[in-house]
């Protein structure tokens, strides 16, 4: 099938004033380019810049591969339970070709705290090398009544129970150590071990634990107290079409939910099989809720009720703008939407402009079956003027362009979306190029020109504020938008964003490593890191080529998309 290519006509056109516009990081790269000759540039730098990393690294009892973040110059060892944090080996590092390290890296080290290393060549790159370590523990009795507390820092846990007798205490589970490397031992009970729980019985004061692994003693103080407390809820979280409940109860009873839609008389009960249980706390998902209506739960332990506790569901919020039908064109510059005031998704055109490319633009080219006109193009290519310039990516995102600067562009990625949705679904076509532009290399890889481009879709949630995300970049003055908070500069890779970055509480992707012929739906499901948190933005970025930000990629690669919305329901995946 011929497709054609995009012609000024086939745009719904409105005259507008531009108020801004945005862009992104990790699955493209928008370019900005402003090509100014005023003579000769005087460079008074006596030595050449040399960026110093970490381009590899190994170490014994790692759990998974490190990380190595280039833009945030660090490493993350993430080690095994078992593995002596206090004395992890490292047996293999290699930094830049001839940059040298402040400290030797290669060797034993206490990773309690981080390692701070400095690499220069003629300037100087503080690194950070940092360990990641988690120790399953746990502590249980019979009779307890919700989940342990736990203060590490301070070698602390506590249980509550239904009963007021402290001296005999049955201990169901304790693990206070890394597994199989730990011994544990009381003062006052000489025979006491992991196989002898039933001889540490009385807790009518803490009780001292002394644990011995890799050669060194810790001192744990144990907790035991009474609560008149049978059962309550610990929080209850809805969604749009479902609702998160979680509740504390008494240990060894029947522990359980009933819930009803506000005015009715029947409860329902939820399926043993749907329930999640540790010790005293419990937990389930509610599905097939309505949206926008008001429940009752109580949470049961036996004959026990909580209070009953009431909760609506949230709005299943539309995709604005998700068939990509809405275009215009007041001047050199196609946005994808009719007036700034309506303005959701914006691209990397108004950067491109300088060069007199458009990167994306609608389409009289929409997928089988649609309802819509259009689709939205997205055309990876090489911005120049005068033969001078930089690979641009096509791509199409949510949030505002800010400003350019020199050849690179400043972006406010997101937008206001106060929701649960569970997965993004859309259609899309795809011609996969072979890379002819490289200009950084991404660490982890080795692309290198003739290697195969590859697209991108993902979808973020999180709690981003401009404060954080915005302000603390070099231009903090074009940050001035709460709807569009976390802000990217394409030149300085401190500022991309990232996907595992501590305020994205939902995440769902999609690469394209191969050429898609034909208009094809996908469905990227959402992975929800918290369930509990409601977002406050969504950010969604579309980009024909995934490592455009680093500049490399294929002007080849091309991108058609259309019809996206999102999922609320799971019967509907």
């Amino acid at each position: 099938m011929s497709i054609p290519s995009p012609r000024p006509e086939q745009h719904k056109i409105k005259l507008t004033t531009p108020r801004y516009n945005s862009m992104k990081r990790f699955g493209f790269h928008i370019l900005t380019l402003v090509l100014t000759l005023a003579g000769c540039i005087e460079n008074d730098i006596p030595y050449p810049i040399v960026v110093c990393s970490v381009e590899s690294i190994a170490a014994e009892g790692l759990s998974g591969d490190p990380q190595i973040d280039v833009a945030e110059r660090k490493v993350t060892l993430p080690l095994e339970e078992t593995t002596d944090i206090q004395a992890v080996e490292i047996t293999a590092c290699k930094i830049t070709d001839e940059a040298e390290s402040s400290t030797q890296i290669v060797g034993i080290h206490d990773l309690t705290s981080p390692l701070y290393v400095t690499l220069s060549v003629y300037q100087d790159y503080p690194w950070t090398i940092e360990a990641q370590q988690t120790i399953t523990r746990s502590f249980t009795v019979e009779g307890q009544v919700g989940a342990t507390e736990w203060d590490t820092a301070n070698r602390t846990s506590k249980v509550y129970v239904g009963f007021e007798d402290m001296t005999k205490v049955k201990i169901t589970s304790l693990k206070l150590g890394p597994r199989d490397s730990t011994r544990m031992s009381a003062a006052d009970i000489p025979d006491f071990n992991d196989s002898n729980l039933h001889l540490l019985s009385d807790f009518t004061s803490p009780r001292r634990v002394d644990v011995t692994c890799h050669g060194r003693t810790e001192e744990w103080y144990l907790s035991v107290e009474y609560t008149d407390v049978k059962v309550t809820f610990a929080s209850i979280s809805p969604w749009t079409h479902s609702a998160w409940l979680r509740a504390d109860g008494l240990s060894g009873t029947k522990l359980g939910f009933r819930y009803r839609k506000e005015g009715d008389e029947t409860w329902i009960e939820v399926p043993e099989e749907e329930l999640t249980i540790e010790g005293g706390s419990f937990s389930a998902q509610l599905r097939g809720l309505e949206p926008e209506t008001r429940y009752e739960a109580v949470a049961c332990s036996n004959d026990d009720l909580s209070t009953v506790e009431s909760f609506t569901t949230e709005k299943a919020l539309p995709l604005p703008n998700g068939g990509f039908e809405e275009w215009s064109k007041p001047g050199k510059v196609v946005y994808p939407y009719l007036s700034e005031d309506q303005a959701f998704w914006d691209s990397g055109n108004k950067g491109a402009a300088t060069a007199g490319m458009t990167i994306c633009d609608g389409m009289a080219y929409p997928r089988p079956g649609s309802a819509g006109q259009y689709c939205a193009y997205l055309e990876s290519t090489l911005a120049s003027v005068a033969g001078i310039g930089k690979f641009a990516a096509g791509n199409i995102f949510v949030g505002t362009y800010a400003k350019t600067d020199g050849t690179n562009g400043i972006i406010n990625f997101g937008r206001p979306f106060a929701t649960h949705p569970i997965a993004l679904r859309g259609w899309v076509k795809y011609t996969q190029g072979q890379i002819d532009k490289i200009g950084t290399v991404p660490t982890g890889t080795d692309l290198k020109v003739g290697d195969m481009d590859q697209g991108s879709i993902f979808i973020a949630l999180g709690t981003w504020s401009p404060e954080e995300y915005g302000n603390a970049s070099p231009y903090p003055e074009v940050n001035k938008w709460e709807q569009s908070p976390v802000q990217v500069c394409t030149k300085d890779q401190s500022t991309f964003f990232k996907k595992d970055g501590k305020d994205v509480v939902g995440y769902g992707e999609l690469i394209l490593n191969e050429t898609v012929g034909e208009w094809r739906q996908f469905t990227i499901k959402i992975e929800w890191r918290d369930t509990g948190t409601v977002p406050t933005h969504m950010m969604i970025v579309c980009s024909g080529s995934r490592w455009g930000d680093y500049f490399t990629g294929s002007t080849k690669s091309r991108m058609w998309l259309d019809d996206f919305e999102l999922i609320y329901d799971y019967a509907d995946l």
